[in-house]
């Protein structure tokens, strides 16, 4: 039988918010990333959950926020200038995006309420079991992240650079 996961629309509505803000990061673009952070981050500890859940758990998110503008200031102009500061630029924005992810899940799950649609967060300390246990999952992909930018995106982005597949058109 075919069952209906409806988790589905966290990573919908993520997946495609983070690798926007993987965009404006790597434009140099960093006010709407901001902006967006502080929208959701503001929503989350004004709900009740958000200020009773340990701050431990979006300690990564917290750390993106402050990662913003030194990533778009370094990755400003990194398909046009060259392979100049490449692997921390890489490496803040992948960590951004990725952060941006989670702290959209969290944004929906808790401010918009979409624990309220699944049965195994009816209580507060199921939703805080599972929300803990996702935040060292989330944790262990930062790490993650960090090593495959490192390993593949690196390398991929100085091949692309090579054979100048980022030179614009004129």
């Amino acid at each position: 039988t075919i069952r209906f996961d409806p988790l589905w629309i966290f990573g919908i509505i993520a997946e495609p918010i983070s690798v926007l803000t993987a965009g404006f990061l790597s434009r140099g673009k960093w006010k709407p990333a901001i902006i967006a952070y502080s929208v959701m981050l503001l929503a989350y500890f004004a709900h009740p959950f958000g200020r009773m859940l340990p701050l431990w758990t979006i300690l990564d998110v917290l750390l993106a926020l402050v990662i913003i503008y030194p990533a778009a200031r370094l990755s400003n102009g990194l398909y046009k200038t060259g392979l100049n500061r490449l692997s921390i630029s890489l490496i803040l924005t992948s960590f951004v995006s990725t952060a941006t992810d989670s702290l959209v899940r969290i944004f929906l799950l808790i401010p918009a309420g979409l624990y309220t649609m699944f049965s195994y967060f009816e209580t507060f300390p199921n939703l805080e079991a599972i929300f803990t246990g996702a935040a060292l999952l989330s944790y262990i992909e930062d790490v993650l992240v960090i090593v495959v930018t490192l390993i593949v995106g690196v390398p991929l982005m100085i091949v692309l650079s090579r054979m100048k597949f980022f030179q614009q058109e004129k």
